[in-house]
C-alpha cells in the first residue's frame, strides 16, 4: 500500500515538474462583439516556440470557437484540461459551470495552479468568467468585464492588466483593433517578469478573431509570432510590435482585397529555401512582391518574372522573421509571414 502511494506521489510530482518547466503563460484577453458576432482573443508570454510542445508559443492557450465563445487555459497549461474546457463550452455550459467543473475535475487534482478566462457569445448576450488559482506565480490576477476578461500571472504588477483594459476600452473601431491596442497596453519590459533579461514584454504573441460563419480551422484573423524559447540576449523587437506589424499588413489586405480576384499564391518550402509559387495564376503580369522585416522596414520591392519566386535570393538577407505582401495591379491580394 505504501509503495503504491509512493509511486503515485512520484508520478504526480513528475507531472507537476513537467508542467512547471513547459507551460506557464501570462497575460491574455478574450472579448466578443455582440453586434457583429465576432469573437476575439489575444495574448503574449515569455514562452517561446518549443517544438513539438508549443510550435507557436503562447498560441496554445487559445480556443476560439466561431459563434460560441473563447476559453484560455493558462498557468501550468495542460492539454487535457483544455480539451475538457472545450467540450464543456461546446455543450452549452455557462462560464461559472465550466470553471466549477474544471476545478473539480483537474487532470492532476491540483486546480490551484491554473488560470482560466472564458467569454461566451451567448446569442448576443455575452457571459464571462475567470479563475486565478492561489498557486499561480505572482503577480497574478484577472479582470472580468461584461463582454471580456483579462487575466495574467508571473506579471510585473497589476498595471499590466489595468493598462490592457484601459487601452481596450478607449480604442474605437473593430474588435481586432481594440484587442491589438490592449496588447500594446501590456508592452512594457518584463510584463512577463521572465522576459526582463530580453528587455521585452514577452517571447511570443497572438491575435485571433472569428466571425460567426468562419470555419473553426480558418479564422477571419489568425496571427501569431514567436521567438525561439532558447533565445539569448536582448531582443531587437518586442513580440507585440512584431504582431502589430503583421496585423497592419493583414488589415491592409482585408481593406484592399478584390473579391472578384480569386487568385492566390502558395508559400512553398524547398529544403531551406522559401519561395512563392504562382503557378495558379492566369498571368504573371503586374504582380509585385514586397518583403519587409519584422520592424516594418522594406527589404525589397520586386516584380514577379516567373512562377517560382524566391523570397530569399540574396545572401545579404540575414536570418529572422519577415513578412511578404503580394500586389496585383496595385491590389493587395495576399500576405504572410516567413522565417529564414
Amino acid at each position: 500500500m505504501k509503495l503504491n502511494l509512493l509511486i503515485t506521489f512520484v508520478f504526480v510530482s513528475f507531472i507537476l515538474f513537467i508542467s512547471r518547466v513547459d507551460a506557464q503563460d501570462t497575460f491574455s484577453m478574450e472579448a466578443v462583439d455582440s453586434t457583429t458576432g465576432e469573437i476575439g482573443d489575444a495574448g503574449a508570454s515569455c514562452l517561446g516556440f518549443t517544438l513539438p510542445f508549443a510550435p507557436h508559443g503562447c498560441l496554445i492557450i487559445s480556443d476560439n470557437v466561431p459563434g460560441i465563445g473563447c476559453i484560455h487555459t493558462q498557468a501550468y497549461w495542460d492539454s487535457m484540461n483544455q480539451k475538457y474546457a472545450h467540450h464543456l463550452m461546446i455543450a452549452g455550459y455557462t462560464p461559472q459551470q465550466i470553471l466549477d467543473s474544471l476545478y473539480n475535475n483537474d487532470v492532476i487534482f491540483h486546480p490551484e495552479i491554473r488560470q482560466y478566462g472564458i467569454t461566451l457569445y451567448n446569442g448576443g448576450h455575452p457571459k464571462t468568467g475567470a479563475y486565478t488559482g492561489t498557486g499561480c506565480d505572482s503577480f497574478k490576477n484577472h479582470i472580468i468585464g461584461k463582454y471580456y476578461t483579462i487575466q495574467g500571472n508571473t506579471l510585473l504588477g497589476e498595471k499590466v492588466l489595468d493598462s490592457m483594459e484601459a487601452r481596450f476600452l478607449r480604442t474605437k473601431g473593430p474588435l481586432a483593433e481594440r484587442l491589438m491596442a490592449a496588447l500594446q497596453g501590456a508592452k512594457m519590459v518584463g510584463a512577463d517578469t521572465r522576459c526582463s533579461v530580453h528587455n521585452t514584454s514577452s517571447l511570443s504573441s497572438f491575435l485571433r478573431v472569428s466571425k460567426p460563419t468562419d470555419d473553426p480551422g480558418k479564422l477571419y484573423i489568425d496571427l501569431h509570432m514567436s521567438y525561439d524559447e532558447n533565445v539569448t540576449g536582448k531582443l531587437k523587437v518586442d513580440p507585440i510590435d512584431s504582431l502589430q506589424t503583421l496585423y497592419n499588413i493583414n488589415k491592409a489586405g482585408i481593406n484592399n482585397f478584390n473579391s472578384s480576384n480569386n487568385e492566390t499564391a502558395k508559400l512553398i518550402y524547398d529544403n531551406n529555401t522559401s519561395f512563392l509559387d504562382f503557378t495558379g495564376f492566369i498571368e504573371l503580369k503586374d504582380i509585385i512582391v514586397v518583403l519587409s522585416d519584422i520592424q516594418g522596414r522594406i527589404i525589397y520591392k520586386k516584380e514577379v518574372a516567373n512562377s517560382k519566386f524566391p523570397l530569399f535570393d540574396n545572401e545579404n538577407i540575414s536570418q529572422g522573421i519577415y513578412t511578404f505582401t503580394i500586389f496585383k495591379k496595385g491590389m493587395n491580394i495576399e500576405n504572410g509571414k516567413v522565417v529564414k
